[in-house]
């Protein structure tokens, strides 16, 4: 007791000989307010920490709580997720998760998308998260921050096969890591503090992975914690010259919230307050705290039912831009008729896909399906674009990068004012003979507000799916995922895709 007390007598002394030479003043930045002393933990909602208000959301939410237009969108979600994946099998990067997973077996295994190898669950969420996202054909949903809540259905594929939950647990797993996404990126812009939408990304896999895997409340609670703690992912991800770790950053994401799941299942503890506390989230990255918005049900609308379906397979602040570019060629019988290209968009657009020398001369597939001016100039030229424009042969087409370069990004007041509900793009075509001509588009084909019909949606799954799939296979996948509350084991569907 006496060595004790003499320890807690020369702490505080330590405390007090730091107050008096203001040692406070040596923390870091992060971990002080304008005052100069350490910050207060973060206020708690009144329900609680944010995790545990996720936890207690997510565990007691049932399918009998969806309302059907919102098991139905899931189902279209899940049908073109499904696609990407498929058509992303062959990719480079995908290529070398599923050759990583193969060299892992596992007692309680998981699938990979189209191979039919068996491995840890883990490194099945990360290779069929490589494969959803390669493309930059999935859905994507934007608010203050933006990103693609589909990647998470990678961590409920897997969790799905080896709980041995159904179409219905699947369909209902999926609606709540989709709220978590959709919610959270409405109320914090977590580009603007470097951070990619990856972080969201881990957030929304591991409410979903948890709910998959029976977890209790508490349980998910540690599961987020370790989640959050372990998984901040930067933004540099998608600057400049892109690379392959554009497609894995998020399949990483989710692997960690798999893994967070079963620790906290196994019963590992995670940090307390991780978003609150003195040296939590919120401190971690000096974001004011946020309180969550009302979620899913009782008269709210799911996230789900704003997600942005793609038309075309790049980055989604191009679709409009896409779009109105199909719609321009009507203005010209040649490119070489066109002196200038105008696009008047957001100025995160331009962030994202308009931020450096390499989106007019990408050098990359991963850099040309995140590049405004290369997919404008592209759909001029061809009146379409998918992965075959980004090789080599036409990223080496000088007469297609000349086009490229008379294409200019500016920023527009408007489509700031009203990125949380379009992403606007008015493009402007000015012609050698002295004409110009404009198009503009608020909500691509695919838009919450425009959405793709049961036939187009057929049709995206079917031009993927055929990579990989016969046809009497396709439409047998896809049957099954239009009646996908009628499934009894969920994992049936990575079986499906096997080649």
């Amino acid at each position: 007791m006496e060595v004790l007390d003499e320890q807690s007598a020369a702490r505080r002394r330590f405390l007090a000989q730091a107050a008096a030479t203001g040692a406070a003043a040596a923390l870091p930045a992060r971990a002080q307010d304008e005052s100069g002393k350490p910050p207060a933990p973060a206020e708690v909602s009144p329900q609680g920490s944010i995790a545990e208000a996720l936890a207690q959301y997510a565990t007691t939410l049932k399918y009998e709580d969806l309302p059907p237009e919102v098991v139905r969108m899931t189902k279209r979600i899940m049908i073109d997720t499904l696609g990407c994946a498929i058509g992303g099998y062959s990719a480079k990067p995908s290529q070398i998760a599923v050759k990583l997973a193969a060299g892992v077996s596992a007692t309680n295994g998981a699938s990979v998308l189209c191979s039919g190898i068996k491995t840890s669950p883990d490194l099945a969420v990360f290779a069929n998260g490589v494969m959803i996202r390669y493309l930059d054909y999935n859905d994507g949903y934007i608010g203050m921050g933006s990103g693609h809540p589909s990647d998470a259905i990678a961590a409920l594929l897997s969790t799905a096969e080896v709980a041995g939950r159904s179409g219905r647990d699947l369909i209902l797993a999926t609606v709540l890591a989709y709220e978590v996404f959709c919610k959270v990126s409405d109320v914090m812009n977590y580009q603007a503090l470097g951070m990619d939408y990856a972080t969201v990304g881990g957030l929304a896999g591991v409410v979903g992975a948890s709910r998959m895997l029976g977890l209790t409340q508490q349980q998910m609670v540690h599961a987020i914690s370790i989640a959050v703690a372990g998984n901040n992912a930067v933004s540099q991800t998608r600057r400049g010259t892109l690379s392959n770790w554009k497609a894995c950053s998020c399949a990483e994401a989710c692997r960690k919230a798999v893994f967070a799941a079963q620790l906290a299942q196994a019963g590992m503890t995670g940090p307390n307050q991780v978003f609150e506390g003195r040296e939590g989230f919120f401190n971690l990255v000096k974001l004011k705290p946020f309180k969550l918005p009302k979620l899913g049900g009782d008269g709210e609308t799911f996230g789900i039912m704003h997600a942005l379906v793609k038309r075309f397979a790049l980055g989604q602040y191009a679709q409009t831009a896409a779009q109105a570019a199909v719609e321009a060629r009507s203005f010209f019988t040649d490119v070489s008729e066109i002196a200038e290209v105008n696009l008047r968009v957001s100025t995160n657009a331009i962030k994202i896909m308009a931020d450096s020398p390499e989106k007019w001369r990408p050098q990359t597939h991963e850099t040309a399906d995140h590049s405004l001016p290369y997919a404008t100039a592209v759909v001029l030229k061809y009146g379409t674009i998918d992965e075959i424009y980004y090789g080599e042969k036409f990223l080496h087409d000088e007469r297609l990068l000349d086009l490229v370069s008379r294409v200019r990004c500016i920023p527009s007041e408007e489509a700031n004012r009203r990125q949380g509900e379009i992403v606007l793009c008015d493009l402007e075509i000015a012609l050698k003979s002295g004409s110009r001509k404009s198009i503009r588009v608020e909500y691509h084909r695919g838009h919450w507000k425009n959405p793709m019909t049961d036939a187009e949606t057929d049709e995206k799954f079917r031009s993927l799916a055929h990579k990989q799939l016969t046809p009497q296979k396709t439409d047998a996948l896809l049957r099954q995922l239009w009646v996908l509350e009628n499934l009894p084991k969920a994992g049936t569907l990575i079986e499906m895709t096997r080649v």
